[in-house]
């Protein structure tokens, strides 16, 4: 039996969904079902079970749950502007010491979703060694939880147990759920589709102009593809970096929805919330040697196709 934990949520929904084009679904999915949003993210799955998350937690300390196989940890709080650290501390660090202990207890393989949000102001880079991940000073709650887990396995020598995935911006269909924590593509994508229009911030630093600011966007096929490869070569273990490689900008999303939806592209530039200026990452590209080293050669779709493939989802609101 697989544990997927965050199975009903935005890239655990999905990696289920390419589970069962695989032809398993020997699955028990873990989440918060208090949530109805996320109902529709698990429409036409295949899964054995659910369990609550909080119930799930009380079998795993009581060693009740039999014969898991795997053990895949998507569940986490993703705000990045959630201000409450004793939850952090509860749902995205304990919980993730104590399922891990687990799994390896029982000798499983254990895939666990660490984030970007780690490396901070990028003043370290963006490499995935072992070496570069202590130092890193990440600018926000979120961030620091990860890192604090991802430190807590470098620092026990569970890394050759434990495969994480340091995620960038990964966006895709499912993650209509995620409110704030949306991508621009799908908070935006009504403005877009009915105004023609486009909002997006402006530069507070003289090195970027306006909509410049660069990420390494991702789709979630193209993620749920990589973490499959992961997933049936549990022997590659370590933390590993997942993103394209090639950063992005601001800009260029919005250029690409423009066409994808036929309209002339008009954007506006407004003020970055002050709360924001201090947390903001101006520039985010994945180092990609360690992923490749460990044999996988995926080659990931060009943004703009998969801004043309998401479009038509959201034309519909449709999930993976």
């Amino acid at each position: 039996m697989i544990i997927l934990t965050g199975g009903a949520g935005f890239i655990g929904s999905c990696f289920l969904w390419k589970l069962n084009k695989e032809n398993i679904d020997d699955i028990t999915i873990v989440d918060d079902f208090a949530n109805t949003a996320k109902k529709g993210n698990l429409s036409n799955k295949r899964f054995k079970d659910y369990i609550q998350k909080d119930d799930f937690l009380k079998l795993v300390e009581k060693d009740k749950i039999s014969n898991p196989k795997y053990v895949i940890h998507m569940g986490a709080c993703s705000s990045t502007t959630l201000t409450d650290e004793e939850y952090f501390k509860k749902n995205n660090f304990e919980y993730s010491k104590t399922l891990a202990q687990w799994a390896f207890r029982h000798k499983v393989p254990f895939l666990y979703a660490s984030s970007a949000a780690t490396y901070g102001d990028g003043r370290f880079g963006y490499d995935d060694a072992n070496e570069t991940t202590s130092k890193l000073q990440p600018l926000n709650l979120y961030g620091r939880y990860k890192q604090l887990f991802d430190l807590w396995i470098l620092k026990n020598g569970f890394e050759n147990k434990a495969t994480g995935i340091k995620f960038f911006n990964v966006f895709g269909p499912n993650e209509y759920h995620k409110g704030e924590m949306m991508s621009v593509i799908c908070k935006k994508f009504r403005t877009v589709r009915d105004e023609g229009r486009i909002a997006l911030f402006k530069s507070c630093r003289d090195d970027y102009k306006d909509g410049e600011q660069k990420r390494d966007f991702v789709y979630i096929k193209d993620t749920v593809e990589v973490m499959y490869y992961l997933f049936t070569n549990p022997g590659k273990t370590g933390i590993l970096n997942l993103g394209t490689g090639a950063a992005r900008s601001w800009n260029d999303i919005a250029y690409a929805m423009f066409s994808a939806l036929g309209k002339e592209p008009k954007i506006e530039y407004i003020e970055m919330p002050e709360s924001l200026k201090p947390k903001y990452q101006y520039f985010t590209q994945a180092k990609m040697d360690k992923l490749r080293k460990a044999g996988c050669d995926f080659q990931f779709q060009p943004l703009e196709d998969s801004i043309k493939d998401y479009v038509k989802y959201l034309k519909n609101g449709e999930y993976l």
